[in-house]
């Protein structure tokens, strides 16, 4: 790792934990704590991105080396650097949590780049003074999972975490996947991810909470200085100004999710970045029939607050607890309100527009918001696939019958003789509605389909495909995560020779463990 240019400063400009060791307490006065991954009996590698290993300045060579081994498993120190896990808060599912900070994620550094900085994190490396009950360990399933996904939403354009590495650590960790008084003994694995920091809306409901007010403005101050440089004036409008730029970054993420049909299943606070990147992949899934309705997550399975048609919503309500984390410093509650208040405005306008880019449609008229609800509702009267409609929507053209659109899309319906009667009837009057409004638009059939194609992907990673990859990997075989990683790489390409993955949802994966809901330790 020579080329590593080390540039630690979080841990430089703010208050450590006087305390070091990994005992698990309450931590005060500190936005971190210094703590040493645990370490990995007979660690190896099972996948490396060369693409994020560049990122950082780390060779191709470099990735086969005991160095990148060592270091990127926790079983080595990097010189001159001081591994350490934060402290944070959060709301979990609405409700205040108190202190919970990485549990299981370790720090190793921050880095610079070609004049970009990046945080190096090693998840599942062992105990720290914030893991609960819990053994700071995480397992191959929950690995692979959380490698895969966030280079597949990189490559949707989707704001994201990075993964650098996905390792094996030799020692088995014990799980209860079902919560359900059934533990076994499981591979453990570590995975090492890449952001710009993994500085969350928890990190400062922490210092508000514990009325720590001087930690929290310079906490502030040091975000806002090295990671917004573009913000400045007095000090309460800088607060305002950082508070409307993460609503920002914030509303464009979820746009994306919705536009990918991607469901995070966990957005509690303290899984909220301030950077606007999905962090913490747990029981995230993609819709597979399109339902505004479904959680991926087994624990939100009654309630349903982290289901995909509220994602925008939860989005403002988690701001909500931010604008109050933040209000000691500004003092006023009518800015942050407005900036509040504009959040959802401002989405729905941005999701009208992407919808349409979704269908094609490229002008605006009266009728599009009708377009749009109409079509929410009749995807919802049989199970249909969201990733193949749209993609196979790109197929229509202008001179099409309404029979002939129809056949073009019957692909990603799961049960097709329920398309009759009154089911039949309303796909036949969306599309005449549809035709005729792409009949208005001046793109061409091929140029529109073009279009179409780098809004709706071809390839996402349905949780039955990691699940296959997760099964097929505890075996000691990595051919799968290869391939998939390759497939994901260029999700909005044809890739004929990858066919297979752009199907629905087997039936055997309908309400398979992994496959379907995910638990918190999935």
């Amino acid at each position: 790792m020579k080329n590593l240019k080390i540039n630690n400063r979080f841990t430089a400009e703010l208050p450590a934990d006087p305390e070091e060791t990994n005992e698990i307490r309450q931590v005060k006065n500190t936005v971190f704590s210094y703590v040493n991954p645990v370490k990995p009996s007979n660690p190896s590698l099972i996948h490396a991105s060369k693409e994020v290993a560049e990122l950082i300045g780390v060779s191709s060579d470099e990735i086969q080396s005991e160095s990148f081994l060592n270091t990127f498993s926790g079983k080595e120190i990097l010189p001159e650097t001081r591994p350490y896990a934060m402290c944070y808060a959060g709301h979990q599912f609405g409700n205040w949590a108190g202190q919970l900070g990485d549990g299981r994620a370790i720090n190793l550094t921050e880095i610079e780049h070609n004049n970009n900085f990046f945080t190096l994190q090693l998840k599942g490396a062992g105990k720290t003074p914030y893991s609960r009950t819990a053994d700071g360990l995480a397992v191959l399933r929950s690995s692979v999972r959380e490698y895969l996904c966030a280079e597949a939403m990189y490559h949707l354009g989707v704001p994201t975490t990075r993964s650098l590495s996905l390792m094996l650590s030799g020692d088995e960790v014990l799980r209860d996947i079902l919560y359900n008084g059934n533990p076994a003994y499981e591979k453990g694995a570590i995975v090492c991810r890449v952001a710009p920091s993994f500085i969350r809306f928890g990190s400062f409901e922490m210092l508000t909470a514990r009325n720590e007010l001087k930690n929290l403005k310079d906490f502030v101050e040091h975000t806002i200085k090295h990671y917004f440089p573009e913000i400045n004036g007095e000090p309460k409008e800088q607060y305002l100004q950082f508070f409307k730029s993460v609503a920002n970054k914030t509303r464009e993420m979820i746009l994306h999710w919705q536009r990918v049909g991607f469901v995070h299943g966990v957005m509690n606070t303290d899984n909220m970045s301030i950077h606007g990147i999905t962090i913490d992949y747990g029981p995230y899934g993609w819709l597979e029939n399109y339902d505004p309705n479904w959680t991926p997550n087994t624990t939100d399975s009654q309630n349903r607050r982290y289901r995909f048609g509220n994602q925008p919503q939860i989005a403002q309500w988690n701001l909500y607890q931010l604008a109050n984390a933040l209000y000691p410093l500004i003092n006023e509650a009518e800015p942050l309100e407005k900036i509040l208040e504009s959040f959802i405005t401002e989405f729905e306008s941005d999701y009208k527009t992407m919808f349409l880019s979704k269908l094609g449609v490229f002008t605006s008229t009266e009728t599009d918001d009708k377009l749009i609800t109409a079509l929410e509702t009749v995807l919802q009267l049989s199970e249909t696939d969201m990733t193949i409609f749209f993609r196979n929507l790109s197929q229509i053209q202008k001179k099409d019958s309404v029979e002939n659109a129809i056949e073009r899309v019957k692909d990603s319906f799961y049960i097709p003789e329920e398309i009759k009667g009154e089911i039949l009837e309303s796909w036949k009057k969306w599309f005449t509605v549809y035709i005729e409004r792409l009949n208005a638009e001046e793109l061409s059939d091929e140029v529109r389909s073009e279009k179409m194609n780098q809004i709706n992907p071809k390839y996402v990673l349905r949780n039955y495909m990691s699940q296959l990859a997760i099964d097929a990997a505890d075996q000691g075989d990595y051919s799968l995560i290869d391939e998939l990683y390759l497939v994901l790489q260029k999700p909005y390409d044809e890739q004929p020779e990858y066919q297979r993955w752009f199907v629905k949802r087997p039936d055997w994966a309908r309400s398979k463990v992994g496959c379907s809901m995910l638990s918190c330790s999935s």
